[in-house]
């Protein structure tokens, strides 16, 4: 694969038989993250995970202290009142059977988070084969089927973020932005961190968090030591 010149520059700065603490990591990625557009900072957690088995599932959703720095636009599946509520919460989109043609049938995505209270879910349901794929399904585990609809709002608006085993059985989220302090990316990656390690399986035997990277969308990945989360 070849990389870019400013890339290999700054793949210079890692070491990459070293593994770091995270105030190191942090300030180290927000040096390689040279791109000319502010770029993501993403955590990269590889578990001993087998999410074949339902029992070693991961999945959850955590609300970062300083928010990711993305605006992120809301879809709410509401009736009535709780549409209502959901448009007073500052939802972009809000409504019900009449969006799924549209979704079904147009390919409109214009949304990055779909909440859901449980009466529609019946309705969502039918959207499942579009929205399944690209991880956009509401789910009570994540918090998106709810009928606090207001809270569901608030909380993605103010920096919730949804966490789950991709196949690989590695976690990849997003923590800010390159232009976001070092203490605003330490507190949001501990934050991450804290709940990822609260939610392992109790029946997993063996390492659970085979590597912990953290890397800008288009700048090389700063490891991380993992015996100081275990």
């Amino acid at each position: 694969m070849n990389r870019g010149k400013k890339y290999v520059e700054a793949a210079k700065a890692i070491d990459r038989a070293t593994l770091y603490d995270t105030d190191e990591a942090v300030a180290l990625v927000k040096k390689v993250a040279v791109a000319k557009f502010d770029e993501t900072i993403e955590a990269h957690i590889r578990t001993g995970c087998d999410g074949r088995h339902a029992d070693q599932q991961i999945r959850g959703a955590v609300v970062l202290p300083h928010g990711t720095g993305k605006t992120v636009r809301v879809l709410v599946f509401a009736k009535n009142a709780k549409a209502e509520e959901a448009k007073a919460a500052g939802a972009e989109f809000v409504g019900a059977e009449e969006l799924v043609p549209k979704i079904q049938n147009e390919g409109w995505l214009d949304f990055d988070v779909v909440v859901a209270t449980p009466d529609m879910m019946g309705v969502v349901g039918r959207l499942g084969r579009v929205l399944g794929p690209k991880g956009l399904m509401p789910n009570p585990k994540a918090g998106t089927v709810t009928m606090d609809v207001t809270k569901a709002v608030q909380d993605i608006k103010a920096g919730k973020i949804e966490y789950r085993l991709d196949k690989t059985n590695i976690i990849h989220v997003p923590i800010g932005k390159a232009s976001f302090t070092e203490e605003q990316l330490r507190d949001n990656f501990q934050t991450l961190m804290d709940a990822i390690i609260k939610a392992r399986p109790s029946t997993l035997k063996g390492q659970y968090l085979k590597s912990v990277t953290i890397a800008p969308t288009m700048g090389p990945g700063v490891k991380l030591n993992t015996a100081k989360f275990a």
